[in-house]
């Protein structure tokens, strides 16, 4: 599917460094590639209802914020619960990231991955043991905590086009 403007394609390499951090971030992309506020606005929701975008979501630095314990938990859940449990862990204040994924059998039997963000270890582990008996878990999981942060960036849309602006 071609874009329908040449604005819409200066939006979509605009948008594959965030938004601007700034009170007007849609003006500033505006005045940027050359057009209204509102014309990014409206650019943005035609994208989505075009499938260019699906979601705009937030990249936090954990670490720099005092969050060294960053555990990603993984589940095997039985696939007629998941949705249930789905549901069910990602309404925890504690729970910041909730998706399934397929098996890897044999070596991956977990289908259902929670991240849990802490200052330290214990706390974690604290909440993932209240986590079990809140909801009474009776099933294989493991405790992976990140050693090592990498980059972290949302899509890139045009490849040519990747320097990155200063924000």
């Amino acid at each position: 599917m071609a874009l329908a403007t040449i604005m819409q394609e200066k939006l979509l390499v605009e948008l594959q460094f965030g938004l601007p951090i700034c009170a007007n971030p849609y003006l500033a992309i505006a005045e940027k590639i050359g057009c209204e506020e509102e014309e990014v606005i409206e650019g943005i929701k035609q994208l989505k209802q075009q499938n260019f975008i699906k979601r705009f979501g937030v990249v936090v630095k954990h670490r720099k914020l005092g969050y060294q314990a960053n555990a990603m938990v993984v589940w095997n859940i039985a696939d007629e619960e998941v949705d249930k449990y789905g549901k069910l862990f990602s309404r925890e204040d504690c729970v910041t990231l909730c998706y399934q994924r397929p098996r890897q059998l044999p070596h991956w039997p977990y289908n259902l991955f929670t991240m849990i963000h802490g200052k330290k270890r214990a706390d974690v582990l604290q909440q993932i043991q209240q986590l079990v008996d809140k909801h009474q878990i009776k099933v294989a999981f493991e405790v992976l905590f990140s050693t090592k942060c990498f980059k972290q960036r949302g899509a890139v849309y045009h490849s040519e086009k990747t320097k990155q602006p200063d924000r």
